[in-house]
C-alpha cells in the first residue's frame, strides 16, 4: 500500500537528489525544486524544473529511498519526465492511417492489404486452371473413334495430295496457294488445341472478369458515399443549380449498378468535369439551363442578272486629280 505522506528523511534529501540530477543533466539545466512525491514506504521522488531548451514543462525526477530502521538515504534513479504542461511529440500513427487522398505522387507505391475489405476474390481468382481440367476442348477423344474424317474416304475420290502427302479436297490446294497458306493434314477436329486467346481465361480477360480481385460490396458502397459527399445533391453547388445532372446532356452514364445513381460529367466548363457525379448533382453549366438563341441569319443577297455593269480593265488615265504635265506638289499627292 503506497503511503500518501513522504518519509521525513527521504523528503529532506533534496541536496542529494539535486546532485544526482546535475550529474545526469547538462550544466545549468536543473532548476528549482518543484515537489516531493511519495512512491511508497520510505521511497520519495524529488522533482526539479528542467531548463533545457526544447523541453518546456519537463522535470528531472530523482528517486531516493532508505531501508527499514536505517537513517542513511540512498539514491535509486534519476530520469527526465514530462510534466502536466510538457511539450510532447504527437502520438505516432501508422502510415496506413496517416495516408490521405491526394498524398500519392509519381512513382509512389501503395501496398494493398491481403484482407482489404474493399476487395474480394474475382471469378477465377487469378488461378492458372481457369480453362478447366483437360483443356477447353474436353477429352482427347473429341475426334471420335477412328477420326472425324471417316475411314479414309472423307476426302472424296477426286482429292489431291497436300504438302505432307495427305489427301485434301479439290480446290483447297489452289486456294492455299493463292492465300500463301499451309494446309494442315487431317480433319479440323484433330487439329492442335485451341490458342490461348480462345481459352476461357483469355475471354474473361477481354470481358474484364480475369482480375484476381474485384471491388467488394463494401468498397462499392464506400466509393458511392465518397462521391455522393463530393458531388451530390446536398452540396452548395447542387442547391443553387437550375437543374440536376440526370437531365443534362453532358452526363456520361456509368455501367453496372452504379448507372442508377452516378455518371461522369463531360462539360469542360463545369466544376465537376471528368469527375463522377450523382444524378442529383447540378451546376450552372447544365445543357438545358440557359439555351442561347440562334443569331438571326441575314437574307441571301439579291443579284439582278438582267443588267450588265461595264467595268474597265485598266484605270482611266483621264481621271484623277493630278495632271501629268502640271508641276509636282511639295508633299506628293493622294
Amino acid at each position: 500500500m503506497r503511503s500518501r505522506t513522504p518519509d521525513r528523511l527521504c523528503a529532506e534529501a533534496v541536496d542529494l537528489a539535486r546532485t544526482a540530477a546535475e550529474e545526469a543533466a547538462a550544466p545549468g539545466t536543473v532548476g528549482e525544486h518543484v515537489d516531493a512525491v511519495a512512491d511508497g514506504d520510505r521511497v520519495v521522488t524529488h522533482l526539479f524544473e528542467c531548463k533545457e531548451p526544447g523541453y518546456r514543462g519537463w522535470r528531472w525526477a530523482v528517486t531516493v529511498a532508505r531501508a527499514s530502521r536505517a537513517k542513511h538515504v540512498t539514491l535509486d534513479e534519476s530520469v527526465l519526465l514530462p510534466g502536466p504542461d510538457a511539450l510532447l511529440a504527437p502520438e505516432w500513427v501508422p502510415w496506413s492511417e496517416r495516408l490521405r487522398p491526394g498524398d500519392m505522387g509519381p512513382g509512389d507505391l501503395l501496398p494493398t492489404e491481403a484482407e482489404d475489405l474493399r476487395l474480394e476474390p474475382g471469378i477465377f481468382g487469378g488461378a492458372d486452371g481457369a480453362d478447366g481440367a483437360g483443356g477447353a476442348d474436353g477429352s482427347d477423344g473429341a475426334d471420335g473413334a477412328g477420326g472425324a474424317d471417316g475411314s479414309g474416304g472423307a476426302d472424296g475420290s477426286g482429292g489431291v495430295d497436300g504438302a505432307d502427302g495427305a489427301r485434301v479436297a479439290p480446290g483447297v490446294a489452289e486456294l492455299a496457294d493463292a492465300e500463301d497458306a499451309d494446309v494442315e493434314p487431317g480433319s479440323p477436329a484433330v487439329q492442335p488445341d485451341t490458342t490461348a486467346r480462345g481459352s476461357i481465361a483469355a475471354v474473361a480477360d477481354e470481358l474484364g472478369l480475369g482480375r484476381p480481385r474485384v471491388l467488394s460490396r463494401y468498397g462499392l458502397h464506400a466509393a458511392a458515399d465518397r462521391w455522393e459527399e463530393a458531388y451530390g445533391p446536398k452540396t452548395a453547388m447542387a442547391q443553387a443549380a437550375p437543374a440536376n445532372c440526370v437531365s443534362c446532356g453532358f452526363l456520361v452514364p456509368l455501367a453496372g449498378s452504379l448507372r442508377q445513381a452516378f455518371g461522369i460529367c463531360a462539360n469542360e466548363f463545369g466544376p465537376a468535369d471528368g469527375h463522377v457525379v450523382s444524378l442529383g448533382y447540378g451546376c450552372g453549366g447544365h445543357s438545358e439551363a440557359a439555351v442561347m438563341p440562334r443569331p438571326p441569319r441575314p437574307a441571301p443577297p439579291v443579284i439582278d442578272e438582267t443588267v450588265v455593269d461595264p467595268l474597265p480593265l485598266r484605270p482611266d488615265r483621264a481621271g484623277g486629280s493630278v495632271e501629268e504635265s502640271g508641276p509636282g506638289e511639295e508633299f506628293g499627292h493622294s
